[in-house]
């Protein structure tokens, strides 16, 4: 288990803000910048970098507030298909606005939305609507004529100048979004474009944290980035043009690499003259590597969440959210650092409470589920399903009566309760399965603290499990995955279907 601090925060902080500020001086002081990744609880990052802020880059942002301001992009396609971001269970469209919200909260100036590649799409034009009508402004940008191959359309009044121009004030413009594709790239482009055509000198610069361009190749940080991209097709490489121009060895992903002698070509005819750029890593403005204080157990972690990506891309597989391909794909990857699922110290103990269960006769309706939480003392608790409590349910409140050094013997919810309430699922709701699942289960200790010392205790210890690892040997229902997310659990689980019922995951 993971205790300590790896990755030194403030250190990052002190090292980031200078290398953006001193780029934007070289571009003219307008300078935007393209932010990948997640702006705000970049999570992916928190794991494989133990002692990361999730928050780290609003705080930075902070730091530049009186030279920032913000432009968040979202694509068309992603409202439309109501693309989610997993880690909140939000589509895309609430994230960006969930991010605006939060940015307003942090004292950040959201200049405006882009919505990119709108095409009249009918979510879009309600998403645009109800950004306007609470006083947001809104620009729309199509898909750019001649994008990739026609740089010579691409970069005229009818490829970036068709896109509305922005208005912005400050000297750095951060460019965001949630989730790959949503168009970051495009709008820095054509407002450099539009910028350029206005006599202003402006430049690009890009923000990326992983892959981490001056750790090796193979370093299993860079590795589990490529796990967490499957989908993406993300293949990390040792960046050509850097090695060429400088003798250095840097990392990049292939889609920055493949797309930089377009870009280049690009930038180039938008300015009028060369570039400052000789490759993907020159326009990178990234210090986090800087900030690795303990190398050996950054690696462990990075590994650990190796190990996570493969179990959820198994169980979206199940899902029938992504192809098969990206399923054997993160397990390949996770083969290579020479890992099994059992690595992760929760899986094999959850395994055998579900063991155990079916051994005892004690499921559900034929099915035997077992979970496992492992604390910050290094303790694994399991539980396991029963009649009348799902497996999650079991574990989150062994868990906080062992935080809490309360006896087996005391119960959190009285008996009489948790009958009660199945029996209004069972007779009156007239559904399934009666047993509490997690967020049903948090909602009667809550109401049992109001009566139960014991229960007001051990509720006061839910916090301690926030960022705990967490395993469930079977697809978790609606109202478990909702409770493990408000715990702030690190949740991972087999890829099995805890019910025959096609409709809702019973258990």
């Amino acid at each position: 288990m993971i205790t300590a601090i790896g990755f030194d925060t403030e250190r990052y902080l002190a090292e980031q803000s200078r290398p953006i500020v001193e780029r934007c001086e070289r571009a003219g002081n307008k300078l935007y910048l393209e932010f990948g990744g997640k702006l705000a609880y970049d999570f992916h990052a928190a794991r494989v970098l133990p002692g990361y802020d999730p928050n780290v880059k609003i705080r930075l942002l902070r730091q530049l507030a009186n030279r920032a301001e913000i432009l968040v992009c979202i694509y068309a396609g992603d409202i439309a298909r109501k693309k989610m971001r997993a880690d909140f269970g939000i589509p895309y469209d609430a994230d960006a606005l969930k991010l605006i919200d939060d940015l307003r909260e942090w004292g950040l100036a959201v200049r405006a939305v882009v919505i990119t590649r709108y095409d009249e799409q009918p979510a879009a034009r309600v998403f645009k609507a109800r950004l306007e009508r609470r006083g947001v402004a809104v620009y729309t940008h199509r898909a750019t004529r001649g994008y990739p191959t026609d740089v010579d359309l691409i970069v005229s009044e009818e490829g970036y100048g068709a896109n509305q121009y922005i208005p912005t004030e400050r000297p750095i413009v951060v460019v965001s979004g949630p989730g790959p594709g949503s168009g970051k790239l495009g709008t820095c482009l054509s407002q450099l474009y539009h910028e350029h055509r206005r006599g202003v000198r402006a430049g690009y610069a890009k923000f990326e944290t992983f892959p981490i361009w001056n750790l090796p190749l193979k370093h299993p940080v860079n590795v589990a980035y490529e796990a967490a991209t499957v989908e993406l097709r993300d293949v990390n490489l040792i960046d050509p043009y850097h090695l060429t121009a400088y003798g250095v060895q840097t990392v990049n992903y292939n889609r920055d690499v493949e797309a930089f002698p377009l870009l280049r070509r690009i930038l180039e005819r938008i300015t009028g003259g060369g570039t400052m750029y000789q490759s993907p890593t020159d326009m990178g403005v990234n210090r986090v590597g800087f900030a690795i204080i303990d190398d050996a157990m950054v690696q462990e972690a990075a590994r650990q969440e190796v190990i996570r990506r493969y179990f959820r891309y198994a169980c979206e597989y199940a899902l029938g959210l992504v192809e098969r391909e990206d399923a054997e794909r993160a397990e390949l990857i996770m083969r290579e650092l020479g890992l099994d699922p059992e690595h992760r110290a929760v899986v094999a103990p959850a395994r055998l409470a579900a063991a155990a269960a079916e051994a005892n006769g004690k499921g559900n309706n034929g099915t035997f589920c077992g979970a496992a939480v492992e604390l910050p003392d290094g303790t694994i608790v399991t539980g396991k399903n029963s009649p009348l409590m799902h497996a999650a349910s079991a574990v989150v409140l062994n868990a906080i009566k062992h935080l809490s050094r309360l006896p087996d013997e005391i119960h959190l919810l009285a008996p009489s309760v948790v009958e009660s309430i199945a029996a209004l699922k069972k007779h009156t709701l007239r559904m399934r399965s009666v047993s509490l699942d997690l967020n049903e289960t948090l909602i009667a200790l809550a109401i049992s603290a109001t009566t139960n010392p014991a229960a007001q205790v051990a509720m006061e210890k839910l916090k301690e499990l926030q960022g705990r690892e967490f395993h469930t040997t079977h697809l978790p229902t609606p109202g478990d995955e909702a409770g493990l997310r408000r715990l702030g659990l690190n949740v991972t689980s087999d890829p099995v279907f805890a019910s025959r019922f096609l409709v809702g995951y019973l258990v």
